[in-house]
């Protein structure tokens, strides 16, 4: 089997009650954990992703524009920065961290996550080196948000050469009324989307 399923980003801060909250998000993560357990052997891999923030720079602010700014979120070794309970409860090959020193909305910018090691410490493999060495050839990518980290995660599995496939009903959006036009750039990249409808999307000609 080369299949592994990203969960990416599913944290406390994304989910209600966090500082940068989205609409679902709790659902989100029981709905993936509730999927992940029904269809475990439909996997060779699972993989999570984390916003893992140090100094990410402009990334943070004061007075965020919530398109290249946002408020402080998911601080390397918080309680915000952890999986979301549901998720954490999972059996996970890998947890890879993204952010500590720049934006990072691809998973795909992440690099294995030591539980061990300091929270600064960028040794890890990056996520395409860790799939690639396991023999992964398709992706399925669930988590938060739709509209940023799930999409710039797609994106690049499908532009590095992954059958990537987003399941969107285990997704939440920041903006749902942007998600047309977010399935339409994934499509055009050469993705899979999974609609609410459950009915396969296939890539653009």
């Amino acid at each position: 089997m080369t299949r592994a399923l990203l969960v990416v980003d599913v944290q406390p801060d994304f989910c209600e009650g966090g500082p940068l909250a989205v609409a679902g998000g709790n659902a989100v993560a029981a709905a993936i954990a509730e999927d992940v357990m029904a269809r475990r052997e439909s996997y060779s891999a699972i993989i999570t992703t984390q916003d893992w923030h140090i100094d990410p720079g402009a990334h943070f602010s004061e007075a965020p524009d919530f398109a290249d700014s946002w408020p402080v979120h998911c601080v390397a070794g918080t309680e915000g920065a952890e999986l979301h309970p549901s998720i954490a409860a999972l059996e996970v090959d890998a947890h890879f961290a993204k952010g500590r020193f720049t934006a990072a909305y691809s998973g795909f910018e992440a690099r294995v996550l030591d539980p061990g090691a300091a929270p600064e410490d960028e040794s890890g493999a990056l996520l395409d080196q860790w799939l690639r060495e396991r023999g992964i050839t398709t992706v399925d990518i669930v988590g938060i948000a739709t509209d940023h980290c799930v999409r710039a995660t797609a994106l690049d599995a499908a532009r590095t050469g992954f059958s990537t496939t987003v399941l969107a009903p285990l997704t939440a959006a920041v903006s749902p009324q942007n998600l047309p036009a977010v399935y339409t750039q994934l499509r055009e990249a050469g993705a899979i989307v999974l609609t609410l409808g459950l009915e396969p999307v296939s890539p653009a000609p």
